[in-house]
């Protein structure tokens, strides 16, 4: 399973925007200069996760992005999936309830899948916003990497 740009800068603009929104709205323009992310893609970025409910924009002088519920009630996967859709590598008909695969009867690396995609889904399912924004706390910075840096 492979993420694209949209998975990967999203979660870093909203661990920014849980690190940095406790008090006031933040600006897109902060978050892109903080993790170097273009202000356009941003945009679109926050859009998705206003849509999936994960953060509310707020209008005015001081506006900017919050998030929607507390850091610690906001899943990686419920991120990911926002950003990304399914995160399952590999669909499998056979898994499907409606039917649709002709060898599912005899088909036994329908199990092998599951177990991936289940795995998958259950892992990031278990990592919450606030984790990774205390881990983000005791990371120092290298500015060969600036996602690791604290901002």
């Amino acid at each position: 399973m492979k993420l694209s740009t949209k998975g990967r800068y999203g979660l870093r603009a909203l661990i920014d925007l849980a690190q940095y929104s406790e008090e006031t709205p933040v600006s897109i323009t902060s978050i892109s200069k903080r993790q170097d992310i273009s202000e356009r893609y941003l945009e679109q970025l926050m859009s998705m996760l206003k849509k999936a409910g994960i953060v509310k924009s707020i209008r005015g002088a001081n506006g900017g992005y919050i998030l929607a519920r507390d850091a610690k009630e906001i899943s990686v996967g419920e991120v990911l999936r926002a950003l990304e859709g399914s995160l399952e590598p590999v669909e499998c008909a056979g898994l499907d309830p409606r039917g649709g695969c002709q060898a599912s009867e005899s088909c036994v690396t329908k199990y092998v899948w599951k177990r991936i995609n289940d795995s998958i889904n259950r892992t990031v399912d278990d990592i919450w916003l606030s984790q990774l924004v205390e881990e983000g706390r005791n990371t120092p910075c290298d500015d060969k990497d600036r996602s690791q840096c604290k901002n």
